[in-house]
């Protein structure tokens, strides 16, 4: 896995030259620009260099040693930059603890942060053999850089976050549009570049790439195996799973690049990411779920009632809300299809219950589903925020069930009657809430110590809950994930889900208002049924595999790397599960159904022993 460290190499007189890389803007209709590289002084070059934190070799003399600091400390003054301590550099080095980067924040402080960063990055395309040294020291001529890496998606690309958002222009002044001899370039402008190197043949390139996949199935069982038990494991899990830092930014970028297309039409709206992108459940390779929020633009048009007369803007006006969020859609879809650079595959499906678009962001991997006004579902990613912070045992425990289940076919990708993902949450959520004491509140309690300013009201939706995390109590709750995890396979695998339904608000099993197979209750849409999709045989599949599990980790307890050469424990739960063709069975699994098998065989022999010696003991 990448860390984000800071290039270093010595200064000397013979700095390499700048005059071999050039940037292709994407895209920005200017005549050619040619920017001659001036040879700069010594103190001028270790400015440069203090800037991302380079300098690494003084003159040896100690009175020119005292010169250069001086006139390096100067120039640095004059320019109000300052050198990196060491300290600062090595923090920028290690890669965060995910759960770290969000300690103590509420979401909307966490959501304006990650969007400044966006505003302040750039995406930019590269050749293969990149000279990363020569790269970050060009674009230090536009302003400090804060933070970089690069990553793999249909070729070699960079993110680069710089300090200001004013760097961001000075390079769009800098670059050019290409011109094909076949083909005729969109004139839009952007903050997605193009690097070309005048003489690629004479580089070479040192750049590590950021891992922004999902590892393999077969990696993930071959790593838990080496893990001491079974709560090592869980959290190994989640370790492996986990959206990075890296991913996370470039899952906000990507959003801040899209905004800057609709923005064309719509000047002050946002395009936020929701769902496992900013919930803190998302794993590597997830969708990139995003909403067009047009909500700030009336709130900044606000009725004025000064003055004798109203000032308000001619509009056009439709029938309806879903018609005015079709036609908004259907606009914005066409300009990613026509205009924007590396928005491919676009489809309009706007006449689903959520009109939306979608479409593949190539150059970042992500695919994208955008919505508009989608309000409640923000919530909802708010409210799962809220959970996963309150306590690690629930995001560890939610990848668990959530990759258990993506590995026996209990969920897909593609829509249908399973189990998704957010169901699947609800009732990890659901069962922690029951335990005894709670691991975590049910919602209600956490509207009743809600503030005044946490008061929201959606389509005459309740959404109100506390966001200030310091509010909530802990749990007093000290039961071990690995415990945690048998008894939810328990818990559910014998749940009456045939007159219950599972209501995370209440925190506590409600009578089912209809039959549908499953019914888990929309938090705060409470009329609607989460689950509604899932046919009575996925169900059954799911009470199975439940039992199942929980018999294997009962089995398994004691079991641990070293006292075995199989999967055991979570390792053994994430085994594919291999159809029965010989017969009509449901499918199920090598080796658990032999865990079972031996399971019951030896229920079995003890039931006989027992019958033998009852009768034994009424002959005598």
């Amino acid at each position: 896995m990448l860390t984000v460290a800071m290039v270093m190499w010595p200064v000397t007189s013979a700095w390499p030259a700048l005059t071999d890389v050039t940037l292709t803007g994407l895209p920005r209709w200017l005549p050619w620009l040619s920017t001659s590289y001036t040879e700069e002084t010594e103190v001028e070059r270790a400015a440069m260099a203090a800037r991302v934190g380079l300098v690494t070799r003084l003159p040896v003399c100690p009175q020119g040693r005292g010169r250069f600091l001086g006139s390096l400390c100067r120039h640095l003054s004059n320019s109000r930059r300052a050198i990196p301590r060491r300290e600062e550099a090595t923090a920028v080095c290690a890669e965060p603890e995910l759960q770290e980067t969000t300690k103590g924040k509420t979401f909307s402080e966490v959501q304006k942060e990650r969007r400044e960063q966006a505003q302040r990055s750039i995406l930019i395309s590269c050749p293969k053999k990149i000279p990363e040294k020569k790269l970050l020291k060009h674009l230090c001529q536009h302003g400090d850089i804060t933070n970089h890496f690069f990553f793999e998606s249909f070729g070699l690309h960079a993110v680069i976050e710089f300090s200001k958002k004013e760097s961001i222009a000075s390079l769009q002044d800098a670059s050019f549009i290409p011109r094909g001899e076949t083909e005729f370039p969109i004139p839009f402008k952007s903050r997605f570049f193009h690097l070309n190197l005048k003489n690629p043949s004479s580089q070479t390139s040192n750049v590590q790439c950021n891992n922004q996949s999902s590892p393999l199935n077969a990696d993930i069982i071959k790593t838990l195996c080496n893990a001491e038990n079974v709560e090592s494991q869980i959290n190994t899990l989640m370790k492996i799973l986990q959206l990075t830092e890296e991913n996370i930014r470039l899952r906000y970028l990507t959003c801040s690049l899209i905004e800057d297309i609709a923005a064309a039409y719509f000047p002050s709206c946002t395009i936020k990411p929701f769902g496992s992108s900013v919930n803190t459940f998302g794993k590597l390779g997830c969708d990139l779920d995003m909403f067009l929020d047009l909500d700030d633009i009336g709130k900044n048009s606000a009725t004025k009632t000064e003055g004798s007369f109203l000032m308000e803007y001619q509009v056009k006006n439709v029938p309806s809300e879903r018609w005015a969020t079709q036609k908004i859609l259907a606009v914005i879809g066409e300009c990613l299809d026509n205009f924007g650079p590396g928005c491919v595959s676009v489809q309009k499906i706007l006449n689903a219950r959520c009109p939306l678009v979608r479409f593949s962001h190539q150059a970042s991997g992500f695919q994208c589903d955008l919505t508009a006004n989608n309000r409640i579902a923000m919530k909802s990613s708010e409210l799962l925020y809220i959970y996963g912070s309150l306590d690690s045992r629930v995001r560890a425990l939610a990848f668990s069930i959530r990759c258990w289940a993506r590995q026996q076919a209990l969920t897909s990708s593609i829509p249908g009657s399973w189990l998704t993902n957010f169901s699947l949450t609800m009732m990890v959520i659901f069962f922690l809430q029951k335990r005894s004491p709670p691991v975590i509140p049910s919602l209600d309690y956490l509207k009743n110590i809600a503030d005044a300013e946490d008061k929201c009201i959606i389509d005459s939706n309740d959404c109100t809950f506390v966001s200030n995390l310091d509010r909530i109590k802990p749990s007093e709750n000290k039961e071990t994930v690995d415990n945690l995890l048998c008894q939810f396979f328990e818990y559910f695998g014998n749940f009456p889900f045939n007159k219950n339904s599972i209501n995370i608000r209440k925190g506590k099993e409600q009578n089912k208002p209809d039959s549908s197979p499953i019914y888990i209750q929309n938090p705060f849409e409470i009329s609607l049924n989460i689950s509604r999709n899932v046919n009575e045989s996925q169900l059954e599949r799911f009470v199975h595999l439940a039992r199942e599990s929980a018999w294997i980790l009962q089995e398994n307890k004691d079991q641990s790397s070293k006292s075995s050469t199989e999967p055991w424990g979570l390792a053994a739960l994430l085994l594919p599960s291999v159809p029965n063709k010989s017969k009509a069975k449901k499918p199920g699994r090598g080796q658990a159904n032999e865990a079972v098998k031996k399971l019951l065989e030896s229920i079995k022999a003890e039931s006989r022993a027992t019958r033998e010696k009852t009768t034994i003991s009424t002959q005598s």
